[in-house]
C-alpha cells in the first residue's frame, strides 16, 4: 500500500540513499552478450586529478539521461566509466607535494617517483568518481578503467608497434611547443592563449625593412621570406643580401613562400626554422638551416655569441638596445598578440626543434574523414560537422612523445652501437642487429592523447576479441565539448577506422559551454566560478541536474544563474506536493469511468509522451525537459488536479501521475526513486530505474475533449478579469457567460460548479442571449462571451483612471517592442526563438490593451 510522504522534500536524506542502492542491487550493470538490444556511452575520462566542474556536471548529466531512459526503454545499456592518467597534470600535483618535502623528482629517481605517483592515485585518484556518483551518474562502475591499467597499456603498446611497423610511427627532428618550465613538450590544446602587449620592432635588413614582436630570434634567422606576386619584391628573390647586423655584416638568402601575408606588417618577414612553427615549414620548403638560439631552459644558447646564457625576454631588451644603436631600427611600435602559455604553469611556451616521436596522421585522417561524409557517424548539431571537416583536411603530424616520467613509457629501446631503435610489445633482451645487451629504454612518455584515443575500443578489452567488443562497439553515442573535437574526438575516429575498421560511435552530440548569468565564461581571476558541489548542497540534485537539462540548447551556450535553479527547485517541491495530494484522496475510482476531463489529461499526456521520446531520440535534452515541465506544472498541476477537486478520478491521476514520474526519471532520479517507493504497488518494479520506459497510448480523445478546452478558456477569461480590474481575491465574482452554440451552452450548465469553484464566483449565469456590457469587463472567445459586472466590486471612478493610466504605459510598451522589430540589426543578430518570444509579447500587449480600452467604454 501507498504509504505518506513527509510535509518537504530533503534531498540531501535521499540522494545517498537511492545512489548506494541502485548500485548494490546492480542496475546499472551491462550484459556482455544480451538478447536486448546495444546501448553503449564511454565517459570522456576526466582527469584522475581532478574534481567536479560545471563542464563534467552537464556533460555527465546528458549522458546520463540517455541512460536512465535507454535503460527504460529496455535496452542493454553500458556506461563505461574511467579515468585519464592526465600524464603532465599529475607528476605536477606529485612535484609540487615533494617540494614541500624539499625533494625533487630526480631525488627520488624515476622507479622510486613512479611509485610515489600510483600512491598519490590510490589516496586521491577517485575523488571525482564519488562526485559523479553523487551527481547521479549510473553507469556500470564494475567496469571502470583506468588509461594506465594493465589492460588499458597493453593496448597502446599494441597500438605504438603495429603503426610503427607500419611506418606510421618515426622519430625525427620537429618543432613543437615547448614548457621550460615543465621541461616536456605540450599538445596544442595544452598551450593556452593570452592577448599581450609587446612591441612591433621594425629591423632593418639591407635594402629590405620587416618587423617582428620576438627581436632575440634574429640571432636565429637563415633567411627573408616575401610572397611570390608581391611586386615590391620580385627582384630580391633567390639573392643573398650582405646586411649589417649584431656582431657585424652576415649574408642572408631571400625566398619566395606562399605562406607570406603580403598585407602583413612590411610584407616581408625573417625566417628563424628553429624558433617558429611557420617559418620551420618554410625552411624545409627552401633547404635554409636550423639554427638553435634559444635552449630547452628559455636561455640564449652559445649560438647567440655573447648573448649566451642570457635569459630570452632580457635578451629581447638588449639586442633592441644595440639594434638602436647600430641604426638598424626603422620604428617601435605597440602591438597587441596572442602568446601561447602552458596550461599548468602559465610559463611562455617557446617553440623549439626536438628530436621527438610523430604519427603520421595523413592516411588515418582520410579515412575518418570519409567516414564522417558517408554518415557513417554524425554530428549533433550538424554544424559540427564542418568544424571536423576543416581539422582533417588541415591536420598535421602528431607528436606524440612527453618528456616526463608520469604516463605510457615509449615502447622503443637503444642499443649502445646506435643502431636503429627497436620497437616491441615486449621488454628486448639484446639489439636485433648488433646483438648488443647493453639496451636502454626511451626516456620519453606518450601523449596521453594517444591512450585516451583507443578509449571506446580498449576499455572494452582490445586487442582481445571479447564479448563485450563484439555486442558494444561501435559505440552509440559520444558526449563531449567542442573544445576537443580535434584532441580527442579526431584522434579516436582516426584509431577506431584504423584497428577496428569501424567508426567509434554513431552519433556525436557536442554541447556548448557553461557560463555565468551575465554570459561570461567563468574563471578563479573573474571570480564567477559556480561549483557543482555547492549548488547540489544548496538546491539538490535533481534541481541541478534538470536545469541543466533545460538549458542544453544545441549551438548555444548555457547561462546558469542561482535564480534558474531555484525555479526547478520549486518544481521538486510542486511534484512532492502533487504527490502528497493524491496520497491524501481516497483511491477508490474506476479506470472504466472517464469523465471529458480525464480524457483530456490523458490526450494531453499522450502528446506530452511525443515530444519527450522525438526530442530525446535527437538529443534535444532541453526540448524533453520542457516539454515535460510544462506538462506537470502546467497541464497536470493547473487544471487536471484543479478539475479534480471536483471531478475525482484517482485512478486516471495515479496513472498521470507515475507515468509522469517515469518520463521524468531519466532527469532528476532522486526525487522521482524516493515517489516511487510510496507510490507503488505489489507486483510493480521494486525501482523506478528498472521500471518501464511509457509507451504512447492508441487512443485519439481529440473530437471529444473539446468542452474542456473551452471551459479552460472561460477560467483564463475570469482570472484575467479579475486581475486586470484588480478586484480582490475575496470578492465573489458573477458572470454572464453568453454562448452562441446551444451544445455549448447546455454542457456548461451541467458545470456550473467547475466555473464557480475555479474562479471564486458565487453565481454564474449561462445565457445565448446578447449582453449588453455597461459597466462590465468584456473578454470575447470566439463564439463565446465572458463577462463580469464591475459595480460593487471596484470604485468605477478609480478604475477608469487606473485603467487610462495602465492603457497609456501599454501603449508605450507596444511602441518600443515595435521599434525593437522594425530595427533590422535586431532582426539579423538575434536568435530567432528571441525574435519569436517578442512578437509573442507584443501580441499579448495589443489583445490587453484592446480589452482594457473595451472595458475602460464600458465603465
Amino acid at each position: 500500500m501507498p504509504r505518506e510522504l513527509p510535509k518537504a522534500y530533503e534531498p540531501h536524506e535521499v540522494e545517498k540513499k537511492w545512489s548506494e542502492f541502485w548500485i548494490q542491487k546492480g542496475y546499472f550493470h551491462a550484459e556482455a552478450t544480451s538478447s536486448r538490444p546495444p546501448f553503449c556511452i564511454v565517459i570522456p575520462p576526466p582527469n584522475v586529478t581532478g574534481s567536479l566542474h560545471m563542464g563534467h556536471a552537464l556533460n555527465n548529466t546528458l549522458q546520463d539521461i540517455l541512460c536512465r531512459y535507454k535503460r527504460m526503454k529496455g535496452f542493454n545499456v553500458l556506461w563505461m566509466p574511467g579515468t585519464d592518467h592526465a600524464g603532465i597534470a599529475t607528476q605536477n600535483v606529485v612535484e609540487r607535494e615533494l617540494k614541500k618535502e624539499g625533494k625533487s623528482r630526480h631525488d627520488l629517481g624515476r622507479e622510486k617517483f613512479i611509485e610515489r605517483v600510483w600512491e598519490w592515485k590510490e589516496r586521491h585518484g577517485n575523488q571525482i568518481i564519488h562526485q559523479l556518483k553523487r551527481l547521479g551518474a549510473s553507469c556500470d562502475w564494475s567496469r571502470e578503467r583506468f588509461t594506465m591499467d594493465d589492460g588499458l597499456s597493453r593496448a597502446v603498446r599494441e597500438e605504438f608497434v603495429r603503426l610503427y611497423e607500419e611506418g606510421l610511427i618515426e622519430r625525427d627532428d620537429y618543432i613543437v611547443n615547448w614548457c621550460p618550465r615543465c621541461q616536456t613538450v605540450l599538445s596544442d590544446i595544452e598551450v593556452t592563449r593570452e592577448e599581450r602587449a609587446a612591441e612591433f620592432v621594425y629591423i632593418k635588413y639591407g635594402p629590405l625593412t620587416l618587423g617582428t614582436v620576438r627581436p632575440e630570434t634574429k640571432l636565429g634567422d637563415t633567411g627573408i621570406a616575401v610572397h611570390p606576386d608581391d611586386e615590391r619584391y620580385k627582384k630580391y628573390v633567390g639573392k643573398t643580401l650582405e646586411i649589417d647586423s649584431i656582431g657585424g655584416k652576415i649574408q642572408i638568402q631571400v625566398v619566395a613562400d606562399e605562406a607570406v601575408d603580403p598585407e602583413f606588417g612590411t610584407g616581408v618577414v625573417k625566417v628563424t626554422p628553429a624558433h617558429d612553427p611557420v617559418d620551420f615549414e618554410i625552411g624545409k620548403r627552401h633547404n635554409l638551416p636550423v639554427r638553435t638560439v634559444i635552449g630547452f631552459d628559455a636561455k640564449m644558447t652559445s649560438l647567440a655569441g655573447k648573448y649566451a646564457g642570457m635569459d630570452r625576454f632580457e635578451c629581447r631588451k638588449k639586442i633592441v638596445e644595440e639594434l638602436q644603436e647600430l641604426g638598424l631600427i626603422e620604428k617601435i611600435e605597440p602591438y597587441k598578440h596572442a602568446v601561447g602559455l602552458c596550461y599548468r604553469c602559465h610559463t611562455v611556451v617557446e617553440p623549439l626543434v626536438s628530436k621527438q616521436w610523430f604519427v603520421r596522421t595523413k592516411s588515418l585522417a582520410k579515412n575518418a574523414l570519409e567516414a564522417v561524409q558517408d554518415g557513417k557517424t554524425k554530428f549533433f548539431p550538424d554544424q559540427w560537422t564542418k568544424t571536423y571537416q576543416n581539422w582533417m583536411n588541415e591536420i598535421r603530424d602528431w607528436c606524440i612523445s612527453r618528456q616526463l616520467w608520469w604516463g605510457h613509457r615509449i615502447p622503443a629501446w637503444y642499443c649502445d652501437k646506435k643502431c636503429p631503435p627497436i620497437v616491441s610489445r615486449t621488454t628486448p633482451t639484446s639489439c636485433p642487429a648488433c646483438r648488443s645487451t647493453n639496451l636502454q629504454q626511451d626516456p620519453d612518455v606518450l601523449d596521453t592523447w594517444f591512450s585516451s584515443a583507443l578509449w571506446p575500443f580498449s576499455t572494452l578489452g582490445w586487442p582481445d576479441q571479447t564479448p563485450e567488443l563484439k555486442t558494444f562497439y561501435p559505440t552509440s553515442v559520444l558526449i563531449t565539448g567542442f573544445d576537443i573535437i580535434f584532441f580527442w574526438i579526431a584522434r579516436m575516429m582516426m584509431m577506431g577506422m584504423k584497428f577496428m575498421g569501424e567508426v567509434p560511435f554513431r552519433d556525436v552530440y557536442i554541447h556548448a559551454l557553461v557560463r555565468d548569468a551575465e554570459g561570461q565564461k567563468m574563471s578563479k581571476s573573474k571570480g564567477n566560478v559556480i561549483d557543482p558541489l555547492s549548488i547540489m548542497d544548496q538546491y539538490g540534485t535533481d534541481a541541478f541536474r534538470f536545469t541543466l537539462a533545460v538549458l542544453a540548447v544545441p549551438g548555444r551556450d548555457v547561462k546558469l544563474s542561482p535564480q534558474v535553479i531555484e525555479g526547478y527547485r520549486n518544481f521538486c517541491n510542486k511534484i512532492w506536493n502533487a504527490t502528497r495530494y493524491f496520497l491524501s484522496q481516497e483511491q477508490e475510482s474506476s479506470r472504466e469511468v472517464l469523465s471529458l476531463y480525464d480524457k483530456w489529461i490523458l490526450q494531453q499526456w499522450n502528446y506530452t509522451l511525443q515530444q519527450v521520446v522525438s526530442s530525446l531520440e535527437t538529443y534535444r535534452f532541453d526540448e524533453a525537459a520542457k516539454a515535460i515541465y510544462r506538462f506537470f506544472w502546467h497541464t497536470f498541476c493547473d487544471w487536471y488536479v484543479e478539475f479534480s477537486k471536483v471531478r475525482s478520478n484517482q485512478s486516471v491521476f495515479g496513472e498521470i501521475l507515475a507515468e509522469s514520474l517515469k518520463v521524468l526519471h531519466p532527469f532528476m532520479p532522486f526525487i522521482t526513486e524516493e515517489i516511487w517507493q510510496s507510490l507503488r504497488e505489489k507486483g510493480e518494479s521494486e525501482s523506478i530505474t528498472v521500471s518501464s520506459f511509457p509507451e504512447m497510448k492508441k487512443w485519439n480523445y481529440q473530437d471529444e475533449i473539446r468542452p474542456v478546452e473551452r471551459m479552460i478558456q472561460v477560467i483564463t477569461a475570469l482570472r484575467t478579469i479579475r486581475g486586470e480590474n484588480q478586484i480582490p481575491v475575496s470578492a465573489a465574482l458573477s458572470p454572464t457567460i453568453s454562448f452562441q452554440n446551444e451544445g455549448e451552452l447546455r454542457w456548461f450548465q451541467g458545470e456550473e460548479e467547475m466555473v464557480r469553484r475555479l474562479t471564486r464566483s458565487d453565481k454564474v449565469i449561462f445565457s445565448n442571449k446578447k449582453v449588453v456590457a455597461k459597466q462590465m469587463a468584456h473578454i470575447s472567445l470566439g463564439g463565446l462571451d465572458v463577462y463580469v459586472p464591475l459595480s460593487g466590486l471596484v470604485d468605477l471612478g478609480v478604475e477608469k483612471k487606473r485603467l487610462e493610466k495602465e492603457i497609456k504605459k501599454l501603449k508605450e510598451d507596444e511602441e518600443r517592442r515595435n521599434k525593437k522589430l522594425s530595427d533590422l540589426g535586431f532582426l539579423q543578430h538575434a536568435q530567432p526563438e528571441v525574435i519569436s518570444l517578442e512578437k509573442e509579447h507584443l501580441q499579448v500587449i495589443r489583445e490587453k490593451i484592446q480589452r482594457m480600452e473595451e472595458t475602460f467604454q464600458n465603465l
